[in-house]
């Protein structure tokens, strides 16, 4: 059997994880990332650039790069002080990437070149998007503002049918696995999959979906939530996984599921945190 072709949705370290693992098993590998941050280093670009979010795609490329490469510890590098104070040189130059080549892939092409990536990442919309939730007080804009809440109903982007990059539907269509998270539900996970374009080529794609789980509720975003909800969020924005994969011993409840379950320990012996090398053991027997 030749080794799978699979797509990870999210962003974030959790997302990260995920590709790390994946890389591990899978003959190709593609991240398809949120690009709605609007805080810290990225959401100072946004403003000053007009750029997507470029945090997020920072660090899923240097997930996907090559180990003890001359590039990978200078990208995550911070200042810490001046005008550039918070920035991660990775961001920098991905901006710069971006404004050389006047096209958000071919910027993230150029990177994971200089980076020796074994996989693509790519932008979820190729334009910037503003994350918008409903909560108990009415609609809230922004993800950092929505990060901070516990009372999320759903989330959509604005524009509401952003553009979609052609090769992210490609990578859908022609993957075998399709791993949904780990990640903050609502503005990793679900941010990253709910432009409507994402949603129809997730719907038909034949390949099988897998939910990976966070370890534990994450506060306040997904407060008092169990496993079984997170399956129903998902659900309500049109995505609906075949598999989940749950590591019960941090403290997140299960509730009634009804679709397979498979339960293993994911996370890091010493910290909280998804342990890429047990993540890909599980996740290659699901492909």
């Amino acid at each position: 059997m030749n080794a799978p072709r699979v797509v990870v949705f999210g962003g974030g370290h959790g997302a990260a994880a995920a590709l790390r693992a994946a890389r591990d098993y899978a003959g190709e590998v593609t991240g398809i990332i949120t690009v709605a941050d609007d805080g810290g280093s990225s959401g100072r670009l946004r403003n000053a650039l007009d750029v997507v979010a470029v945090g997020d795609l920072r660090r899923c490329l240097i997930a996907l790069a090559a180990p003890g490469g001359p590039w990978d510890e200078l990208f995550e590098h911070r200042f810490s002080a001046g005008t550039l104070e918070g920035h991660a040189i990775g961001n920098l130059v991905l901006a710069g990437l971006i404004e050389l080549h006047g096209d958000l892939v071919a910027a993230l092409d150029a990177a994971a070149a200089m980076l020796g990536c074994v996989g693509r990442i790519l932008p979820s919309t190729s334009e910037p998007v503003v994350l918008q939730a409903k909560t108990d007080d009415g609609e809230v804009t922004g993800q950092s503002a929505i990060n901070r809440r516990s009372d999320i109903h759903a989330v959509e982007l604005l524009p509401s049918a952003p553009c979609v990059p052609d090769e992210v539907l490609q990578a859908i269509e022609e993957a075998d696995q399709i791993v949904l998270g780990p990640g903050s539900l609502f503005t990793s996970v679900l941010a990253s999959l709910i432009p409507p374009r994402i949603v129809s080529a997730v719907q038909v794609s034949s390949a099988r979906k897998i939910y990976v789980a966070n370890l534990r509720e994450q506060v306040p975003e997904t407060l008092g939530r169990s496993l079984a909800n997170h399956l129903e969020a998902l659900s309500a924005h049109g995505v609906k996984p075949d598999v989940v994969v749950f590591d019960p011993s941090l403290g997140l409840t299960r509730g009634e599921i009804a679709i397979e379950v498979v339960e293993a320990t994911l996370s890091f012996d010493a910290r909280p945190m998804h342990d890429p090398v047990r993540l890909a053991a599980v996740m290659s027997t699901l492909a």
